[in-house]
């Protein structure tokens, strides 16, 4: 062996390491929490046509009902009119957990979406809720 094999290699400095390690952490995270975009794909599982979500007397008039599974809220706004959205925020994409007052919230950030028409009634969401398509057979509300 000659002394020019043992020479050590240059190779990375500790900050170049060290800022690429923290980058990588950074994208991470964002990927699981969301970005600040409003472009997120929040439309979430539309379920399988014909599913069956809930018989017509489990949703309030005036209210709604939360499925977790697929993540759609169904509303009745008035007397006999149904309504089905996606149940996940059009901001960072968290589940709306409840349906109160005329509005659906999502807790993550406050936003509020009309049960008539998904529309956002309080910010910082900007875009309305899916809507999702749903037929109303009897007393059995079913994704179309």
């Amino acid at each position: 062996m000659t002394s020019e094999s043992l020479q050590p290699v240059a190779g990375p400095s500790r900050r170049t390491v060290v800022a690429t390690v923290g980058a990588a952490g950074i994208a991470v995270a964002l990927t699981a929490c969301g970005s600040d975009s409003d472009d997120k794909d929040t439309s979430g599982s539309a379920g399988t046509a014909g599913t069956v979500l809930a018989k017509t007397s489990d949703i309030p008039e005036g209210g709604g009902k939360i499925f977790k599974d697929p993540a759609v809220v169904v509303t009745q706004p008035t007397a006999g009119t149904f309504k089905a959205f996606s149940s996940n925020c059009t901001h960072k994409g968290c589940p709306v957990t409840s349906v109160a007052d005329g509005v659906i919230v999502c807790p993550c950030h406050h936003s509020e979406f009309s049960i008539e028409d998904g529309s956002v009634k309080r910010v910082p969401a900007t875009k309305p809720l899916p809507a999702v398509e749903i037929t109303v057979s009897g007393d059995e509300i079913k994704l179309a």
